[in-house]
């Protein structure tokens, strides 16, 4: 009984030995080439994504983008067809008449030409002179600029809601990074105020302090975890058509573009801006309506050709009589009275007419408001800069120079925390800063038609 509990001991050690030397080979065979290689792996699945990037995504998933987009074709195909209303038009007309007999050659009708009546002629159709065709292909013309301009707007729109998500994704990923940064600095604290503590230079009551900071900062790192991950679930919505988060955006908040002068700016916004075309375009659309219910009190002339058979015998020659041929017919069609209905339709035009002059007049009011509006955001927002950056700096000198004056015995630890707090909201002012410059720059770029 002894020998086999010895044996079956040394078989357990064998076995675990085994196991143990199996397993330093497959670490030593993986360490090189396969750790290298998972974490490439793990690189390449994250996308990072620029602020171009963003555009051309959300283009191609915005839904609204591609409604008004589908609104310009199907207006550019009005135009094609009001355009053909020009040109004649053929078609191939084909039609047998039967009429009851009576023993006379037209039957029981004498308008009929006989009893039996076959058609089958060519006809060619055109309208020579019709002001209403033609003020309805120039209204199509304008209808189908101002689906355009709408385009522009859809697009402008989603470019201020991308740059504004962005933006905010950007901030998210820098405030997380200040929120890191402080727990490692509340660390340090805590490690100092130990260290100070053993060597009886301060009570316990600063490690606690110490420590409460520093329990706050894991809560702030823990928020601006999650403030990041919303803001990136806002950002996928826009970015991509299936649910996704291994992105991250490039942050380009140092990189701004200087602003430009007030008039330069007012120039681009009169010239560029999808709002203000598509208002003037829209009063000229209702404009050229106004010349369509006109033209109903004009006269037409159109114009027929007819060639092929129109006879009682489905045949060319019968009895040797020709029976296939031509006939041409010029029609003037003079309005004289619809109980109003022209009138009424004029009138409905240029109230609409009226109603866009007000929409262009409110539109150009309202470019003007928000022009210097966004323009006294920019240039504020870019004034506070240089300010913003030497807070940073002398919060940053000031805790340094706390952490020194506490470690020699000179600084209270409640000075320390609020040498900490005081950096901390110094960072984040500065990047609310940079963000609020660069958010202020992008509405008034968008709104001059710039982006």
């Amino acid at each position: 009984m002894k020998s086999s509990c010895i044996v079956a001991h040394r078989l357990t050690k064998i076995l675990a030995l085994s196991l143990f030397f199996r397993q330093v080979t497959l670490c030593g065979q993986m360490t090189p080439s396969q750790t290298e290689a998972n974490t490439q792996s793990q690189q390449t699945t994250t996308l990072t994504i620029s602020l171009e990037d963003a555009f051309e995504r959300a283009r191609n998933n915005s839904h609204q983008l591609q409604s008004a987009k589908i609104s310009s074709q199907l207006s550019r195909e009005d135009r094609q067809q009001a355009r053909a209303a020009f040109l004649p038009t053929v078609n191939y007309f084909n039609q047998y008449i039967y009429t009851q007999g009576n023993g006379t050659p037209s039957g029981v009708f004498v308008a009929n030409d006989g009893v039996h009546v076959y058609s089958s002629q060519a006809v060619v159709h055109q309208e020579l002179f019709s002001p209403s065709r033609r003020a309805e292909y120039r209204q199509a013309n304008l209808a189908e600029a101002v689906a355009q301009a709408h385009v522009e707007i859809a697009a402008r729109g989603l470019v201020a809601t991308v740059v504004q998500t962005y933006y905010s994704t950007v901030v998210a990923q820098r405030r997380l990074a200040n929120a890191q940064q402080g727990l490692e600095e509340a660390r340090n604290f805590v490690d100092i105020t130990e260290k100070q503590e053993k060597g009886g230079e301060v009570s316990r009551s600063d490690v606690i302090k110490a420590r409460i900071l520093l329990q706050q900062r894991e809560r702030d790192t823990q928020e601006g975890q999650l403030a990041l991950e919303k803001a990136k679930l806002s950002l996928a919505v826009l970015l991509f058509p299936d649910f996704r988060q291994d992105f991250s955006v490039v942050d380009d908040l140092q990189s701004a573009k200087p602003l430009g002068s007030f008039e330069e700016v007012q120039g681009m916004a009169a010239k560029l801006n999808p709002d203000l075309r598509a208002a003037a375009l829209t009063l000229e659309h209702e404009k050229t309506g106004v010349g369509v219910a006109r033209a109903g009190y004009l006269p037409s002339l159109n114009f027929d050709y007819f060639f092929g058979i129109n006879a009682n015998q489905f045949a060319t020659r019968p009895e040797g009589i020709q029976r296939m041929g031509s006939s041409a017919m010029a029609t003037l069609i003079i309005p004289v009275w619809n109980w109003g209905s022209t009138r009424s339709k004029v009138r409905q035009a240029e109230l609409r007419t009226r109603q866009a002059q007000v929409v262009l007049s409110l539109t150009q009011r309202q470019l003007l408001a928000d022009l210097h509006s966004f323009y006294l955001e920019a240039q504020t927002a870019h004034t506070q800069l240089d300010s913003l950056k030497e807070s940073a700096l002398f919060a940053q000198d000031s805790m340094r120079l706390m952490l020194l004056r506490y470690e020699a015995g000179e600084a209270s630890v409640l000075e320390v925390v609020d040498a900490q707090t005081t950096l901390m909201q110094a960072r984040n002012a500065l990047d609310d800063g940079l963000a609020r410059y660069r958010l202020a720059l992008a509405n008034l770029q968008t709104l001059t038609g710039i982006l």
